[in-house]
């Protein structure tokens, strides 16, 4: 039976934390898989002052911005840890209810932008809200919360750091590009790019840059184009494993990706 990736194959960017169940859904898909991650990720222990003002108030909601965000915090901190707790993407809401957490709110869209829309955060005068996220990133859904009239604590619970590809990740990928078979790099963020091409040189850096890229949305399109990217690429909607994927799948049956 001919499946939908068949003779495809993935170099694989997510850190190796994350990346088991993309890998299983694109095998089971019919496509080969390189795992090559360049990043990893690092827990951060919450120093005495955000403890502290973590609890001095009750909060009225604790916003995930991913899984590692829900793992990080609540190996630290006991849930729940609010009244009501928000999720952006399916895979942080699983997260959180395998841990035993009720999800209360989540966006189709899992951005920050669809969160935003949710009418439970349209009106927030007085209210505590906690987001639980990584190092750094985007500042849109704080400074959108506070200007709503939330009371914002930011639990900055994980930082990303750059690991080298084992020696084996970098033979696989240099033959896969070296070849003409159906090759397409999955990277979920303009970061993870920008370390994936950190790590690859010589004539394979301008080989890479020429193949299929596979993005969640036109921000990172954006940062691909900026970054010298010379091959097609395909935009999903998210980041999600089962979204990404989707829109490869039906590139890949004469569709266009869902915007």
């Amino acid at each position: 039976m001919t499946r939908p990736l068949d003779g495809v194959t993935i170099v694989v960017t997510r850190p190796a934390a994350q990346a088991s169940q993309f890998i299983e859904l694109a095998r089971a898909a019919g496509a080969a898989c390189i795992a090559y991650p360049t990043l990893q990720i690092n827990r951060i222990a919450l120093d005495d002052a955000t403890r502290a003002r973590l609890h001095r108030r009750a909060w009225d909601w604790a916003i995930f911005t991913s899984a590692n965000a829900v793992a990080a915090a609540l190996e630290q901190c006991p849930a729940p840890l609010a009244a009501r707790h928000a999720a952006v993407g399916r895979a942080t809401a699983r997260t959180l209810e395998q841990l035993g957490v009720k999800v209360d709110a989540r966006p189709e869209s899992a951005n920050s932008e669809g969160l935003l829309e949710l009418p439970e955060f349209a009106a927030l005068a007085g209210r505590g809200v906690l987001l639980v996220k990584g190092s750094g990133g985007r500042a849109l859904l704080r400074d959108a919360l506070r200007a709503r009239g939330a009371d914002v604590l930011e639990l900055e619970v994980y930082r990303r750091s750059v690991t080298a590809p084992t020696a084996a990740a970098r033979a696989q990928l240099h033959v896969a590009l070296t070849n003409a078979d159906p090759l397409v790099v999955a990277v979920t963020s303009a970061e993870v790019l920008q370390s994936l091409l950190d790590h690859v040189a010589g004539d394979d850096k301008a080989r890479l840059r020429s193949r299929m890229l596979l993005v969640p949305g036109p921000r990172v399109a954006a940062a691909a184009a900026h970054l010298g990217w010379t091959g097609p690429v395909v935009a999903a909607a998210t980041a999600e494993d089962e979204t990404m994927l989707a829109a490869l799948k039906g590139l890949a049956a004469g569709h266009e990706p869902p915007a």
